[in-house]
């Protein structure tokens, strides 16, 4: 067999991807599509930056709900429909931690907690984790939504630099100097945090 004959099923996704982008655009059903195939992991991204169920429902949600508003002006590029959505996602979680710290209530840290109803079973290493997530989702939220989303986008939902960039709207080198400044953002403010809870 010849490499010619490999080359479509290589590009294949891509092409089916970037069909299924373009009929979504006026069509309900080719979003339904892309809907089932990202629903569950823009969820399981949404959930693993926020430790709530109730967060990631709501910024699926909300991601999808965006995103079919705006698939009549969709273009495809760099990393398509999958950097596209998960763009909406990084920027929806952002937007909910911004509102909520302005609302004043804790439910900001209701939500960044993983909550246990008691400790019966549960061991300390366990809890130390849970710590240690609560901790990293508190310090990602103070950081500038540019920050917040580059991590969530390359570390949490598992974009290539590629896809992540793209996502970003900046080149591959641009979001290596923006995630090097953020890890070291992170870095500042969860020992702040630490210190913080030190000294109480």
């Amino acid at each position: 067999m010849t490499i010619a004959a490999f080359v479509p099923a290589l590009v294949a996704p891509e092409i089916d991807e970037r069909g299924l982008a373009e009929a979504a655009r006026s069509s309900s059903d080719a979003f339904a599509v892309l809907y089932r195939r990202y629903v569950g992991p823009v969820h399981a991204f949404a959930y693993r930056r926020s430790g709530s169920r109730d967060v990631a429902e709501e910024v699926t949600s909300a991601t999808f709900e965006r995103a079919w508003r705006a698939m009549p002006s969709f273009e495809w590029r760099g990393g398509g429909f999958k950097a596209w959505v998960f763009a909406i996602a990084a920027r929806e979680l952002a937007g909910w931690y911004r509102r909520d710290a302005r609302s004043g209530n804790q439910r900001a840290q209701r939500a960044l907690r993983l909550l246990h109803p008691g400790t019966d079973g549960i061991d300390d290493e366990r809890l130390g984790v849970d710590d240690e997530l609560a901790a990293l989702r508190d310090a990602l939220s103070t950081l500038p939504e540019r920050y917040q989303e580059a991590i969530s986008l390359r570390h949490l939902a598992g974009l290539d630099a590629e896809e992540a960039a793209a996502a970003m709207g900046c080149t591959k080198p641009a979001l290596a100097v923006i995630l090097h400044r953020a890890t070291k953002a992170l870095r500042r403010a969860i020992e702040g945090r630490r210190s913080r809870d030190e000294g109480n």
